[in-house]
């Protein structure tokens, strides 16, 4: 006789330390659950990758509600022997119904909004994820192989399946050039739900390699002396009627005047929101010269090393131009939530719009070889260069810390310095397996 079993629904949320965390109910109650929510506690928010918790202001006080969207609901099943999964992304919120100060993804939404009332625009945008598969490693020579494709066809086939399933619209799987390396894209979204693809596609990317007997790790870098993880975040932007008005054909590179403007505002305080981005420890090795990442706040052209690109189109007529054209920001990982790194990207465009700042130059040059008064000459910095050097910068800019509500950001840094002394005793071989071993 088979067992008794309430089927339950998940409802998560995507916090500081990139994880994804929640509770469940039953599934029959989604509609009672989503007027009134379930019970969440402050402190949670300080919770690292370690499960370690960090100082926080909360203590044991205080009550929230986990509050499950009904559009953001995701019945998937895979086949093999787990169960369908079910879950549902959610907001967290004050008894009153009003956002919590540390909702990511409340963030986000308020980053959009403010994007949408000083430039009129929505933000159309695309997670591009890399990963590693811990099995076995593979023979050399597999990168961007057939080989490399077929030795995990199975795993990619079901993960594109759970990515349509999910009421996204994947688009390619690709052996990378890294260890057992892979990278998965999705189409372009609008808004948050940009943000929720990148939440859900690191789940079922997940769940697909366990029920094949696989390991998936986002970490931002296995070893130090093999390549990154990254996230590449992909945007453009589209008007009230659904036009697209990022490119403009005599605007520089391709770029129109609000593009340009918001580009440049990326860039001017690229150095305060990485450690949105890029928020391990371990980040920093990847964002270093010559390991196609970012390690200076330029902006190049079709160039892997840049901290944004502008991406290349494959059409000449202006209208499928228009629709194509889009900059990618690199100087991300998965670490990171979601939510938060694009809701650091967002404010920092919105404020080049709010300052009217001019379209910043593009390099063309390994910018590595150039004296700290060159790069100055320009406008360009390096990129801090260890987490805590990024905590800095952030604290430093009263104008970054002003984009979030609250105490948002004395609780993000306090969170993040607690990491940094959870593994700063480690050898440096520890520190990046135990960040393999959560992300």
């Amino acid at each position: 006789m088979p067992m008794l079993r309430e089927p339950l629904l998940f409802v998560a949320t995507s916090d500081i330390a990139g994880k994804v965390r929640g509770k469940a109910f039953p599934a029959a109650r989604l509609g009672e659950r989503a007027a009134r929510g379930v019970g969440w506690t402050p402190t949670n928010v300080q919770i690292t990758c370690f499960d370690a918790i960090a100082e926080s202001p909360y203590g044991a006080l205080g009550d929230l509600l986990l509050v499950p969207d009904p559009e953001a609901r995701f019945e998937i099943d895979l086949g093999g022997r787990a169960p369908p999964r079910d879950f549902a992304l959610g907001d967290i919120l004050e008894l009153d119904g009003t956002p919590w100060e540390c909702c990511t993804r409340s963030i986000l939404k308020s980053a959009l909004a403010r994007l949408e009332r000083v430039a009129g625009v929505r933000l159309r945008a695309a997670f591009e994820h890399e990963f590693q598969l811990k099995g076995p490693a593979r023979p050399r020579g597999d990168a961007y192989s057939m080989a490399g494709f077929e030795a995990r066809r199975a795993f990619g086939e079901a993960v594109m399946g759970a990515i349509d399933a999910a009421g996204y619209q994947s688009d390619t799987f690709m052996r990378e050039y890294g260890a057992d390396q892979y990278e998965v894209t999705v189409a372009p979204e609008i808004g948050v739900r940009a943000a929720d693809a990148a939440v859900v596609l690191r789940e079922l990317v997940r769940a697909a390699a366990l029920e094949l007997g696989e390991d998936a790790t986002f970490t931002p870098i296995r070893d130090p002396a093999g390549v990154g993880n990254g996230v590449h975040v992909h945007a453009s932007f589209v008007d009230a009627s659904g036009e697209p008005v990022t490119h403009d054909p005599g605007g520089p590179h391709g770029m129109s005047a609000l593009t340009g403007a918001f580009v440049a505002g990326v860039l001017a305080h690229l150095e305060s929101i990485v450690a949105f981005t890029a928020p391990s420890v371990i980040s920093y090795a990847r964002l270093t010269p010559h390991r196609w990442s970012a390690a200076f706040n330029n902006l190049g052209l079709r160039d892997r090393e840049a901290a944004v690109r502008l991406c290349p189109v494959t059409e000449r007529h202006a209208q499928s131009a228009a629709r194509q054209y889009n900059f990618e920001y690199r100087a991300a990982d998965a670490a990171a939530s979601p939510y938060l790194a694009l809701a650091a990207i967002v404010h920092a465009g919105a404020q080049g719009v709010e300052d009217g700042l001019p379209p910043p130059e593009v390099t063309a040059q390994d910018l590595s070889r150039l004296e700290p008064s060159a790069l100055a000459a320009r406008g360009l910095v390096r990129l801090p260069t260890s987490l805590a050097a990024a905590l800095d910068r952030l604290e430093a800019s009263p104008t970054a810390r002003a984009w979030f509500p609250g105490r948002f950001c004395d609780i993000y840094v306090a969170h993040k310095r607690h990491e940094i002394a959870l593994v700063e005793a480690m050898a440096e071989s520890a520190r990046y397996v135990a960040y393999e071993e959560v992300y």
